[in-house]
């Protein structure tokens, strides 16, 4: 993968780790590699796609897990502290990438390092430390069966004051297909998605601690022009994210609620105000919240630590997406409940999107009778937050019924039969988060065309629906949420632009800020050195988003594949401002299809490829 190394904005090394020999060596690469890719999640994608085989088993020893920093990440530009953990995913099959914030990422770059690939396993449950020397193995036989909050505390308490962990809870250590990463605990930034929990705990791999040297610093191109222009970018970016500031995410929940697009009872009904209104931001930071926080590098400080003495509680307070899901789609309207159920998810290392999801699918299969008291462990299931909390401990457990659930709910559902299939909601086998297609249906196309599956973060169309700008794409107003004729377009420029941000290590809410594609460019020219554009930014994010079509093109999938699930195309909501509404995906793949130079089974044309310079 050798290449010339560039001066700026990168190291050009990546630590590539065998596990199973417990030894290490470094890759390098150079700036042709970085300004085709950036990095994160976009040279992730180059390795697993040209370097490995599609048919691995991505739990066995063979199948690659990368931890690969963005390319801004460590640096002192806004909202850089990002960090992509990809593999194939054990719970879909297909391509999985799962982004962090907070402090580790900036701490592994200031090792020396871009990023590191990790195959084998591990002959003993181990911890990886991490410094500029390279990485050493130490046993993790006393963390066994530890949750992530012991480990954490552990593991502070045993390293320098600098150091920052990474570490599987009991849910990895058991390949539960749903289970995270979780960074830093108790006060946990998370690489949730598709099982990747399950990948680090097939390699008997703990945790890994970093440990970086003050004094490694990446080279910027343009010192004092980017100094000057530093200040000014903050500013802007301050001054239009402040209910972030105030709030965190969940202070979106009412306003979520009244644009239709809150999943609520399994996405069964359309409007839920009175219990919004309850469990948003704004109602329970009053009661539980101790201090608010910052990822690396960023002037947002969206993060909320929540205390609860009564429950003993203290750590990371849930986002929206967890109260959305642990919340309205449990119909539980009790925030206790939600904050003890979020903290079990963290403690145990699992995603509290699919745990929200997978649990208001169990209570509706209880109503059916398709799952008993019996098979529940003798838990009469409800709509309530006593039901969440107890079905978080049969999934983080691995009891009863929690076996079952813990494949993730296309896989529950297909072992439990009878009609469980028709109200299990995902795409391609993940599980959606908590904004509903039928609310904002250019959501449909991008959530049935997203390279992991069910993920709102690769197209955010809701976002300009809303009213944020996109100024340099000329989107000044807002569409129309329930139009589905316009959407192709916007959802392709969306998808592509929204590409870059994580190989570029960059936070989505950044695009609440204003920091459009020609920022990127400016970013690149001061940090890199690089006359880009933004052309070259959208195109980078064309290819990337191609790229992980391919890979997973040569996993089988195809147009059958870009669907939504029944719940969400062909059952109207019943109430709320999107009464009625129902995506026209046929029609909007159809465009979609043609906008990016696909064949009519969704397969990127050849000359389309040729452009894009994959092959």
């Amino acid at each position: 993968m050798s290449d010339k190394k560039a001066p700026f904005g990168f190291f050009g090394r990546l630590l590539d780790i065998d596990l199973s020999k417990k030894a290490s060596w470094v890759v390098e690469f150079g700036e042709a590699h970085a300004r085709k890719y950036f990095l994160g999640s976009g040279l992730a994608a180059k390795l697993l796609y040209y370097d490995f085989p599609n048919d691995m088993d991505p739990l066995d020893a063979s199948a690659p897990l990368l931890f690969i920093s963005g390319l801004f990440t460590g640096g002192n530009l806004p909202g850089t502290s990002k960090l992509s953990v990809c593999a194939k995913s054990p719970q879909t099959g297909i391509w999985n990438e799962a982004t962090v914030g907070g402090h580790w990422p900036a701490e592994f770059r200031k090792t020396g390092f871009d990023g590191m690939l990790m195959t084998g396993r591990c002959p003993e449950l181990t911890l990886l430390y991490i410094t500029k020397n390279g990485v050493e193995f130490r046993s993790a036989a006393n963390l066994a069966g530890k949750d992530a909050y012991e480990c954490g505390t552990l593991l502070k308490d045993k390293f320098s004051a600098r150091a920052k962990v990474a570490v599987i809870g009991p849910a990895g250590e058991q390949g539960v297909l749903i289970s995270s990463i979780m960074f830093d605990p108790p006060i946990s930034r998370v690489a949730a998605r598709a099982g990747i929990g399950a990948v680090m705990g097939s390699k008997n791999l703990k945790a890994i601690v970093v440990e970086g040297d003050p004094a490694i610093q990446l080279e910027v191109a343009r010192p004092e022009e980017y100094k000057a222009e530093l200040k000014t970018d903050i500013e802007e970016i301050r001054k239009n994210t402040t209910g972030l500031t105030n709030f965190g995410t969940s202070g979106g929940v009412e306003a979520v609620e009244k644009y239709g697009d809150l999943s609520i009872k399994n996405w069964q009904i359309g409007s839920w105000p009175e219990g919004a209104k309850k469990i948003c931001g704004q109602a329970m930071q009053p009661l539980m919240l101790d201090k608010h926080y910052s990822c690396y590098a960023c002037p947002i400080r969206c993060g909320k630590i929540y205390k609860n003495e009564k429950l003993g509680l203290y750590g990371h307070g849930p986002e929206y997406e967890t109260i959305g899901m642990l919340g309205a789609n449990c119909l539980n309207d009790d925030p206790e409940a939600i904050v003890e159920a979020n903290e079990w998810c963290n403690r145990y290392g699992i995603d509290t999107i699919s745990a929200g999801a997978i649990i208001a699918f169990a209570i509706e299969a209880y109503e059916r009778g398709i799952i008993t008291q019996k098979d529940a462990g003798g838990l009469a299931l409800g709509w309530n937050g006593a039901s969440v909390v107890a079905l978080t401990h049969k999934l983080g457990r691995q009891q009863d019924i929690g076996r079952v659930l813990g494949l993730g709910v296309k896989k529950a559902a297909e072992k439990l039969g009878h009609n469980a299939s028709e109200f299990a909601v995902h795409t391609k086998g993940l599980e959606y988060p908590a904004h509903d297609p039928r609310g904002h249906v250019g959501m449909a196309l991008s959530y049935a065309t997203a390279g992991r599956g069910a993920c709102h973060l690769e197209g955010l169309t809701y976002f300009l629906d809303r009213g944020i700008p996109a100024a340099d794409f000329g989107y000044t107003t807002p569409p129309d949420p329930h139009l589905s004729s316009d959407k192709p377009p916007i959802v392709v420029n969306m998808q592509n632009y929204m590409s870059v941000f994580n190989p570029l290590g960059i936070c989505k809410f950044l695009f609440i800020g204003r920091v459009g594609p020609k920022k990127i460019a400016r970013w690149l020219e001061l940090v890199c050195g690089w006359d880009a554009t933004m052309e070259e930014v959208l195109l980078t994010g064309e290819r990337l988003f191609n790229l992980k079509r391919m890979y997973n093109v040569k996993l089988g999938v195809s147009r059958k594949d870009d669907v939504l699930p029944p719940r969400l195309y062909a059952e109207a909501k019943p109430d709320g401002s999107a009464k009625d509404v129902l995506p026209d995906l046929g029609n909007m793949l159809y465009k979609y299809y043609q906008l990016r130079n696909w064949t009519k089974d969704g397969i990127p044309a050849p000359e389309k490829l040729a452009k894009l310079g994959i092959k």
